[in-house]
């Protein structure tokens, strides 16, 4: 397969493993509405941010939607990552070159977007999908880069957004009115819905032979690819023998035969012309097409309106996505109880779009979103989310709300150990992850070292006193009394803890694999 390559690649290559952990903080006062809710805005770095929730998520989103800087040349995004590579720390800080000549941006756009993107394929269900709005500026990239990431196999589409239908009036250039979303699956488990029906999707159904079966129109009998199995004369009604087309007959020879005597094909100009029959009754929906016409998904004319609309001014953000399209992602690619990421929040419209879109069928989607602009987070995404929910002018609330979160302290200090603010629910949150890569199936009480029992092993962290000793190393320290009190499990166990007391006999005849604190769980 042919794979892309650029200066910095080798530094970022694993630089989402090396990201560190932090603690997410609730902050109650800019949280909206139902904290139980299931929904979350982050203000952080979004690969700090990722990190974070990862073992909370992984594994768990349905559909993700980003809209990440497009690299024009006249964007002000700056690449900041810690990566120690001198091919990448000339970069850092900088604001990328805006001359159409600085060829190096787009290397610092794949520098910028890999380790994000590895990371979020790691927060993606198994039947979970990720769609990227983009330009003709980083799409051939885009592609590539997917591809490495989530393997070619698995590039779902490449859709062509109508946004905008105004000419743009530039004499002697093309107007460019598209952009690109780009979908890419984790595995073959994701399928696309079709799209809902409406009125003017039936206009060439009849019903003009008084049909049973409802209104149809007509379909082709004749295959679209060379099959020599399907290739047979066919028998007409009337006894006429009719030579197959050159690529042969849609079906076999015996569902054929069928679908002729229920009617379902039909015989004109003197058994000339054979179409078939498809029913209104058996069309559900429809198939999603490759290109999205503003007037269906919205344009970006539309997304400003939007926010003119909410903030009741100007709009407060650059490059605003409308509500309508993420929709349509979501219609696709999404079930109504799905997770949603967004870790490019920008203005909010992933956020607003989940709420419309359980509002229009019933659905129960939660959102997660990331924003690393502090100002846009807290006064643009924070506050859209906030009106949405609450309503606004003559537009009622759509319900619901939010928890605001900032990114905490690392869960390790400088010298390695646990940081001192560090809880025992999100160490455990940690531990779990790390040992079972799935997320915790519940948030850990304190109540007890038993976190959870992962395929027949028992996972258990001794931390904070958990015991209720909290004297020094006082019941983080496995001794024979400590595993006394720890809940019975029949089977393998796993127990993280300071110290161990035990014995190798002893360890393995209790079938225990005891890991050290602090110095078995940092993670790779």
């Amino acid at each position: 397969m042919p794979t892309l390559d650029w200066i910095g690649k080798k530094a970022v290559l694993n630089h989402h493993r090396e990201v560190p952990f932090h603690l997410l903080k609730c902050d109650g006062k800019r949280s909206v509405g139902d904290p139980g809710s299931g929904n979350l805005l982050v203000q952080g770095d979004n690969l700090l941010a990722l990190k974070a929730l990862l073992p909370y998520y992984a594994g768990q989103v349905k559909c993700i939607y980003i809209d990440p800087p497009y690299n024009t040349g006249n964007e002000n995004w700056v690449y900041n990552d810690a990566v120690n590579s001198p091919a990448i720390r000339k970069w850092l800080g900088k604001v990328v070159g805006s001359e159409a000549e600085d060829l190096s941006r787009h290397d610092k756009w794949l520098c910028m977007m890999y380790p994000r993107l590895a990371l979020l394929r790691d927060f993606l269900s198994k039947d979970g999908a990720i769609f990227v709005t983009i330009d003709d500026a980083e799409v051939q990239h885009l592609l590539m880069l997917s591809a490495e990431i989530f393997g070619p196999q698995n590039h779902v589409f490449t859709a062509i957004w109508q946004h905008s239908v105004q000419p743009k009036g530039y004499s002697g250039k093309l107007s460019v009115h598209h952009n690109y979303v780009v979908g890419f699956r984790k595995s073959d488990a994701f399928s696309l819905r079709d799209m809902p029906r409406r009125e003017e999707h039936n206009v060439n159904y009849s019903n003009p032979d008084n049909d049973p079966k409802g209104p149809w129109r007509s379909g082709d009998v004749r295959n679209a690819l060379y099959r020599p199995n399907l290739i047979y004369d066919l028998v007409t009604p009337s006894g006429k023998i009719i030579e197959p087309p050159p690529k042969g007959w849609r079906w076999s020879r015996e569902t054929m035969q069928a679908k002729i005597e229920t009617g379902e094909i039909v015989f004109r100009d003197n058994e000339t012309k054979i179409t078939r029959k498809i029913y209104l009754k058996n069309q559900h929906g429809r198939p999603p097409e490759s290109i999205w016409f503003g007037e269906d998904v919205g344009t970006t004319r539309l997304a400003n309106q939007e926010l003119k609309g909410i903030f009741g001014g100007p709009p407060p953000f650059d490059t605003p996505k409308p509500t309508t399209l993420v929709r349509r992602i979501l219609e696709i690619a999404s079930d109504k109880d799905s997770l949603v990421l967004d870790s490019f929040a920008g203005s909010g419209t992933t956020g607003h779009a989940v709420l419309a879109q359980n509002t229009a069928d019933g659905g129960t989607r939660r959102f997660i979103m990331v924003e690393m602009d502090d100002g846009i987070c807290s006064e643009v995404t924070a506050q859209r989310v906030r009106k949405a929910i609450e309503g606004y002018n003559e537009t009622p609330g759509l319900g619901g709300g939010f928890r605001y979160c900032t990114l905490g302290a690392p869960l390790f200090d400088d010298s390695g150990n646990i940081a001192g603010e560090v809880r025992f629910a999100g160490l455990a949150a940690h531990v779990y992850f790390i040992e079972t890569g799935e997320p915790l199936p519940k948030k850990a009480t304190g109540k007890s070292p038993l976190l959870a029992v992962n395929n027949g092993i028992a996972v258990y962290l001794l931390y904070n006193g958990i015991l209720g000793d909290k004297t020094v190393n006082g019941g983080n320290v496995l001794t024979g009394p400590v595993l006394k009190k720890l809940a019975p499990h029949d089977g393998p166990r796993v127990i993280y803890g300071e110290g161990c007391r035990l014995g190798k006999a002893r360890l393995r005849r209790e079938n225990i694999v005891f890991k050290q604190i602090p110095y078995e769980i940092k993670v790779d």
